[in-house]
């Protein structure tokens, strides 16, 4: 058969033209495709050769080809090769690897200018058209004796001929458009170029990829050692911690080493690794994320934050998928089942590997959570389903010792009749540990939570009970841990008059009542059981979120001098000027106490002042 002009396919025109005016600048990708398409080739002719022997070779490689002065790239395979037809149903239409929904896409990125286009999915053979003035294809099947040259500038039509002597696979010849700095347009004729491309998106295939270089020894560019592939068993503790410091640009040692493999209907394969220390960036809104996605060997993007939950972004290292439906946007990898899979069976993996430590390496896990559990308890502010399993693997100060103790170990614990988990969250272990809301628990041996993160503020929020046990505030609603000390109704009755002054005299107090928690100070604020925290307000504060202000309880020990003083002097002298000061000098107390802040220092300063100038 002769040569035979034919126009591409409509949408196959337009994505020609869309590659040949790209404004993006992520070029390179070119050529990551087309290494993809030539290793995709090998494998067909290594599976091929399983049952044919004439189809077998035993050097399966892809060769790459430079020339300066005739501006062209060439990269070639031995592999399964293809027919004409093939030739023209693979590369005349988009039909097999696109649709027109496809294409939409790319237009709209391209107006836009708000997505990188290359780099992500489906552009495939077609990318080249981004570099290329012109296009050369020869190929030949395997087990067929003729071969066939495809040509084409890119321009809506391409030709198309037989060739006697082609030999078996398939040889790609770019001929690379004038260099444009505009453009931003390497020149892709440069050694160092194609090294540079071939080690960051086609390291790990697994043939050899040869520069050839004039009359010398051709140069392999990859390594082919992709560790996820490999048994365990195989790989020296050496070998992980070189790849590790490769992907992470951490080096440290990672703290623990994670590889998975599923099989079955949709197959990838995991190598993770554990860092032993936080980067300097995990808690900053644009910090990188240290998941890399490859399919089949070919890497894909870096900074993967579909793959693992956003709680877990602390986590390294590479997933390789046999096969992904991608499209050419993030948004499309976001929503892609398979990837909501790979992400929820990462995440449960990595929190049984984290709940292995605990019980099995108890010093790693301190390492673990002293790094990275701020950002663990992140997760219970996510899916229900995941709660428990986080929980599981959280720990916590607390008043029972200095060791951080599991919310499994506080129920084991509990006292006999004891139906919540009682928590307080503050600042500090020091501000919580001393403040008046903990008396009546320490004075009757209940333990406390002691709660110091930011996030804490937070999830205790989303999580209602852990173990059937409900986690409780020490600082909220009303406390009754011994029913029978409550204030009687005659010590009420006597301070009712005190309770109703100070309600209405205080205007940042929605009541006064007596205190079941108190021992030994004569006051605390307490918050009611659905309002906000003073903490957490002032979080969405330092966040510019303005909050309506929240008024709160203050609660009375009727056994302190100081209250019952108070009682007496309102119930002789009501009308005594002295009085308001007094109440306002409890209630700034009070607020200090708990590590709060006055609305006015300068002023309670000066009423202490003069307070203490008439005692002296």
């Amino acid at each position: 058969m002769g040569t035979e002009t034919l126009e591409f396919q409509a949408e196959a025109r337009q994505l020609l033209q869309l590659m040949v005016h790209s404004i993006y600048s992520n070029k390179d990708i070119f050529l990551r495709e087309l290494i993809s398409n030539a290793s995709d080739a090998l494998d067909k002719r290594r599976l091929a050769g399983l049952t044919d022997d004439s189809l077998r070779t035993d050097d399966l490689h892809i060769e790459i080809e430079a020339d300066k002065d005739a501006r062209t790239l060439t990269v070639r395979d031995n592999g399964i090769g293809m027919s004409r037809d093939e030739v023209v149903g693979l590369i005349g239409t988009i039909a097999r690897s696109g649709t027109a929904e496809m294409l939409r896409r790319l237009k709209e990125s391209k107006e836009n200018e708000s997505a990188e286009l290359i780099g992500q999915f489906g552009v495939g053979f077609y990318s080249t058209f981004m570099v290329a003035d012109e296009v050369t294809l020869i190929t030949r099947k395997a087990g067929e004796d003729t071969g066939t040259r495809w040509r084409s500038a890119g321009e809506g039509t391409y030709t198309i001929e037989d060739v006697a002597d082609a030999p078996t696979g398939t040889a790609v010849t770019v001929h690379l458009r004038p260099k444009d700095e505009e453009d931003a347009l390497y020149d892709y004729a440069d050694e160092w170029k194609i090294r540079e491309i071939v080690k960051r998106y086609s390291d790990f295939i697994s043939f050899p990829i040869r520069l050839l270089k004039g009359e010398g020894e051709p140069e392999t560019l990859n390594s082919m050692k992709a560790l996820w592939a490999r048994p365990r068993s195989e790989v020296k503790d050496e070998e992980y911690t070189e790849f590790y410091r490769h992907i992470s640009h951490d080096w440290t040692d990672p703290l623990e080493i994670i590889q998975m493999r599923a099989e079955g209907t949709f197959e990838y394969e995991a190598l993770l690794f554990i860092p032993s220390r936080a980067p300097h960036d995990l808690f900053q809104r644009d910090g990188r994320r240290g998941i890399q996605l490859y399919v089949k060997r070919v890497f894909i993007m870096d900074d993967s934050r579909e793959l693992m939950p956003d709680y877990l972004r602390f986590v390294k290292g590479v997933v390789d998928a046999a096969d992904l439906s991608l499209n050419i946007s993030r948004e499309i990898l976001q929503q892609d089942r398979h990837i909501q899979l790979i992400r929820r069976r990462l995440a449960k993996k990595v929190l049984s590997t984290i709940k292995d430590l605990m019980t099995k390496e108890p010093e790693k896990y301190r390492t673990l959570w002293r790094e990275f559990g701020r950002a663990v308890k992140e997760g219970l502010l996510g899916e229900a389903d995941d709660q428990k399993a986080i929980l599981d693997v959280s720990s916590f100060a607390s008043t029972a010792g200095d060791e951080l103790t599991t919310l499994a170990d506080y129920v084991s614990r509990m006292k006999d009749g004891q139906d919540a988990i009682y928590y307080m969250t503050g600042e500090s272990r020091a501000q919580v540990e001393n403040s008046p809301h903990m008396e009546a628990f320490k004075a009757q041996g209940y333990e406390v939570l002691l709660l110091t993160d930011p996030v804490d503020e937070i999830w205790v929020e989303a999580v209602p009970e852990y173990d059937g046990r409900k986690l409780q505030s020490i600082a909220r609603g009303d406390v009754d841990l011994k029913p029978d000390e409550k204030p009687s109704e005659e010590q009420t009755g006597e301070f009712a008059p005190l309770l109703t002054w100070l309600g209405e005299t205080l205007a940042d107090v929605k009541e006064a009542r007596l205190s079941t928690r108190l021992t030994t100070s004569p006051a605390c604020l307490v918050s009611d059981a659905d309002d906000i925290t003073p903490t957490l307000e002032k979080m969405y504060k330092a966040m510019g979120q303005e909050v309506p202000p929240v008024k709160r309880i203050l609660e009375l020990n009727p056994d302190h001098p100081l209250v019952t003083g108070l009682r007496d002097a309102y119930a002789q002298r009501a009308d005594d000027p002295n009085l308001p000061e007094t109440a306002e000098l409890l209630y700034g107390t009070a607020l200090l106490a708990e590590g709060g802040d006055l609305a006015d220092p300068a002023r309670f300063a000066k009423l202490l002042a003069d307070r203490l100038a008439r005692t002296v």
